[in-house]
């Protein structure tokens, strides 16, 4: 039996959740190690542009995402300073691609990611480090053998969450990747498609259900691993 027999679903609604499992999954997996890096900076380390780095980080949790679209837009379109290049020397097209997709989603789930790694370093006993140091260890097999294991739960709320933010992302991507069937219409976007449909109450009811649930597990899943990261961090 499909997936649309086993759901009630449409093509056209498996294609849009497939589409948006897919994308949030890439870019929690590309912003991956760049967030565990920032985060562990600015948890750990007190340097010369902390607080711009910081500010520059969280900048995409307080813009409106259509702001943050059209920055992506005017950063990496086409005629863009970062955008031109990319095409001219690799021939990749970001600007209404299912790769733009995965830039916006990364871009405003990282601020969720790297507070999260960022809470972990801090709640990371530093003890533990200067005991492996002591027994003769260099800073990066402590950093990966103590520093990234303990913070773990820590990093995979963030992953959660970023996924979550990435699942509901709408503004950043239909400014951004544009609303393409197939290509860029993730859940959200395919849910504005329908409203604006008539006829499409049934398919809206679907696609919010299906948001609805898939927000709701990744938050349950992000709670309880940042419990489970406070009760390691106590012990």
């Amino acid at each position: 039996m499909s997936l649309v027999d086993t759901l009630g679903l449409s093509p056209f609604e498996v294609e849009a959740l497939a589409l948006t499992l897919r994308t949030a999954i890439l870019a929690v997996a590309l912003t991956l190690p760049l967030a565990v890096l920032v985060g562990w900076l600015l948890a750990r380390r007190r340097f010369f542009g902390h607080g711009f780095l910081n500010a520059v980080v969280h900048l995409p949790l307080v813009l409106p995402p259509v702001v943050v679209g059209y920055l992506l837009l005017v950063l990496l379109g086409r005629n863009g300073p970062i955008g031109a290049p990319l095409e001219d020397m690799f021939g990749l097209r970001l600007v209404f691609s299912t790769a733009g997709v995965i830039v916006a989603c990364a871009v405003v789930g990282f601020p969720l990611f790297v507070r999260a790694v960022r809470q972990a370093a801090e709640a990371t006993d530093d003890r533990l480090e200067q005991v492996a140091r002591s027994l003769g260890s260099g800073d990066l097999r402590v950093f990966a053998t103590v520093t990234l294991p303990l913070m773990a739960p820590g990093v995979l709320a963030g992953a959660t969450l970023a996924f979550a933010r990435a699942v509901g992302e709408f503004g950043a991507t239909i400014t951004f990747a544009a609303n393409i069937p197939g290509v860029t219409q993730t859940l959200p976007l395919a849910l504005y498609t329908v409203i604006q449909s008539p006829g499409g109450e049934a398919a809206a009811r679907r696609l919010c259900v299906l948001s609805i649930l898939l927000a709701a597990a990744a938050l349950a899943l992000s709670e309880w691993l940042a419990r489970r990261g406070a009760r390691n961090a106590r012990r």
